[in-house]
């Protein structure tokens, strides 16, 4: 099992943290948050109180995974984005009739292989394929040696809500050429609900939402020979309610000059750094805002309407 990575990603990191720090507000793309430490965070988050998503999500997927295997049906390619630890795949490779192989991607190289090994003790005779690579941008799926029916993209966890809309649509765009002539995609998609409710999701009392946004400091430090000091910076969340998103910050506690690379940039006491969106749909407003790509074929919700597992297939 060789994982495949892309190449020269620390150029492409520093030019897309200072062109996102030259921005008014200031930005930092959200899926540096999602280094080893920033993935073994997350899976902290997911066992939160909290934070809702996952096991709504888990419970949505054991009540509906046989049908949910059926409609994947025989000979599918299962490629999942932002495999993280993989616990969510098992429910679908368990039920799956005739499943060709799998690819995992996910941009933490540690984390994707250390999970993958794991994975392939489990599930010896499966094909993985892991792919380390950033699926926000254009990337090439591995030449495979294997036979298939059609592919499959899976896309859990509401990090479609990540996107802005317009972005979530080129995203699409992207996913359904991935997908191909008679492929499908299964996506998670969190819904609009009380705001309280999410507000809680994103500030839990035990902090480890703060540790994660601010970890992705020091994975920038690492990446890019920065020189974020992270008691300069608070963690911030909140519903913006005009956009129909979670908002997530960090703001700074002082005046302070950053080293970024070969640059500094001036960050002013109390200026805000976008960290993450995560919009919220109805159901509806998901089925619209794919439709120029995808057909929706089924969709299964929790009793409280909290969250949505959706399954498309490509237009033809």
């Amino acid at each position: 099992m060789d994982i495949k990575t892309d190449k020269n990603v620390n150029t492409e990191i520093l030019s897309e943290v200072l062109n996102g720090l030259n921005q008014n507000p200031k930005m930092l793309p959200s899926k540096y948050l999602y280094d080893e430490r920033g993935s073994q965070l997350f899976d902290e988050i997911c066992e939160l109180e909290e934070y809702y998503p996952t096991r709504t999500e888990m419970q949505i997927m054991q009540d509906n995974i046989i049908e949910i295997g059926e409609l994947l049906g025989e000979g599918t390619l299962l490629i999942e984005l932002g495999s993280g630890s993989s616990q969510k795949i098992k429910l679908l490779l368990d039920h799956i009739p005739g499943l060709a192989g799998y690819i995992p991607i996910d941009i933490s190289s540690e984390h994707l292989l250390n999970s993958c090994k794991v994975l392939q003790e489990e599930y010896p005779d499966l094909n993985i394929f892991p792919l380390a690579a950033d699926y926000t941008n254009s990337f090439s799926l591995p030449k495979l040696e294997i036979k298939y029916d059609h592919k499959a993209i899976y896309f859990p966890g509401s990090t479609i809500g990540n996107f802005t809309k317009k972005k979530a649509k080129e995203f699409i765009n992207r996913i359904a050429n991935i997908a191909g002539e008679n492929g499908g995609l299964i996506i998670g998609v969190d819904l609009k609900k009380d705001k309280k409710i999410l507000e809680d999701a994103y500030n839990d009392r035990k902090g480890i939402t703060a540790e994660f946004n601010l970890n992705i400091l020091n994975h920038l430090n690492d990446e890019i020979n920065s020189d974020f000091d992270l008691v300069n910076f608070k963690h911030y969340a909140f519903f913006n309610e005009v956009e129909d998103r979670i908002e997530m910050h960090l703001i700074s506690k002082k005046d302070q000059t950053v080293k970024i690379g070969d640059s500094s940039v001036e960050i002013n006491n109390g200026e805000h750094i976008i960290t993450e969106y995560s919009y919220k749909y109805t159901l509806e407003e998901f089925k619209e805002l794919v439709s120029v790509h995808f057909e929706l074929k089924k969709y299964w919700t929790d009793a409280n309407n909290l969250f949505s597992i959706q399954y498309f297939k490509v237009k033809i």
